[in-house]
């Protein structure tokens, strides 16, 4: 399967800049992978493509001020820092650049009076650095939070003045470098009144990382490799994918990191594993789903993983003429733009 098979064409203009004011006035295309059609509406309509007792299960991950400016010591130069993953109280994967700057042994300080200090320790399979910082633990999180800044995806050129406009309103477990944008769209009174209308509610926590949004370098999409990101299940969401699935009725992932984390534990019978681990998991057209019955999730990059996923679960010829049809209506694209209800 190639890469390429998974590219479109998307006007620029059409990648959406800022959040709406209000975050559940987006669209919403609900697609219906059974009969290979869609309908337009907008996304506080979407309950009524949700019955009771269905079970949404949303990724209760928190942005971190996770890239910080670093100084090469000797020499001064200046270095990019982007947190990954925790390997223990005072150590880090990381993303650096310029990577060439900072070979092991490299020493980087951080802030104006040098507060914070990491030596670069090892390269990384996927071209990162292991740093061990002079701090850890609670004053590692709070010299973080002090010095780094959410790093905001590339593609979107417009500063945040608001940045809990890049969280989700149940975000509470902190760790991810990008926020789950599937989760944008809800807000308490959504989310109440679906709770109200019978649908239920679960909570898992994948933090995003390079696994999620890291390009596809490869021309044949099964070469490609996933980075490891951190999740957890708890016992209670297992007993309710468990109940949902014995009363008939369907769980639907809000976004594809919840999808991944539940497709992980997933098991043949439907219900899923409680648990805490890395995944690795690349979901890609083939790919037998375990959990999932349906998906919210946004409109996501040309030849990417996450195309590559929504493409697995909904088909790819229908997911791409779905897209073409998002830009013929002129939907809003990426982090900030509208949502797809696959059901």
């Amino acid at each position: 399967m190639r890469v390429s098979d998974f590219d479109y064409q998307l006007p620029e203009e059409l990648i959406a800049q800022e959040p709406l004011a209000q975050r559940d006035h987006s669209r919403l295309m609900v697609v219906d992978k059974t009969a290979g059609t869609w309908h337009h509406t907008t996304f506080p309509q979407i309950g009524a493509w949700l019955q009771p007792g269905d079970l949404m299960v949303f990724n209760d991950t928190r942005v971190i001020p996770a890239r910080l400016w670093a100084r090469r010591v000797p020499g001064g130069g200046k270095v990019e820092v982007l947190l990954l993953n925790p390997l223990g109280p005072d150590r880090w994967e990381v993303l650096v650049n310029p990577g060439r700057k900072v070979p092991p042994g490299q020493v980087l300080t951080f802030g104006a009076g040098g507060e914070l200090t990491a030596v670069a320790e090892e390269r990384t399979p996927f071209g990162g650095r292991v740093l061990r910082f002079n701090q850890e633990g609670a004053a590692l999180r709070a010299a973080f939070m002090k010095l780094g800044e959410v790093p905001l995806p590339p593609y979107i050129k417009r500063p945040l003045t608001d940045l809990d406009r890049y969280q989700t309103v149940y975000a509470r477990t902190e760790g991810s470098v990008a926020a789950p944008t599937a989760g944008l769209h809800f807000t308490p009174e959504l989310l109440a009144k679906l709770e109200a209308e019978g649908v239920k509610t679960g909570y898992l926590t994948l933090h995003v990382g390079l696994g999620t949004f890291r390009p596809v370098r490869t021309e044949v999409v099964e070469e490609h490799k996933m980075h490891a990101e951190y999740f957890e299940i708890s016992p209670e969401l297992a007993a309710a994918v468990a109940a949902t699935k014995a009363g008939g009725h369907r769980v639907i992932a809000v976004g594809t990191t919840s999808a991944r984390a539940l497709e992980t534990m997933g098991q043949a019978d439907g219900t899923v594993r409680a648990g805490a681990g890395r995944t690795e998991i690349f979901i890609y057209p083939g790919y037998q789903f375990k959990v999932l019955d349906g998906l919210v999730t946004n409109f996501h990059l040309p030849r990417s993983t996450l195309l590559m996923l929504v493409a697995a679960f909904a088909g790819r010829e229908l997911i791409l003429a779905a897209y073409r049809e998002a830009i013929k209506e002129r939907y809003r694209f990426f982090s900030f733009g509208d949502a797809m209800l696959i059901i």
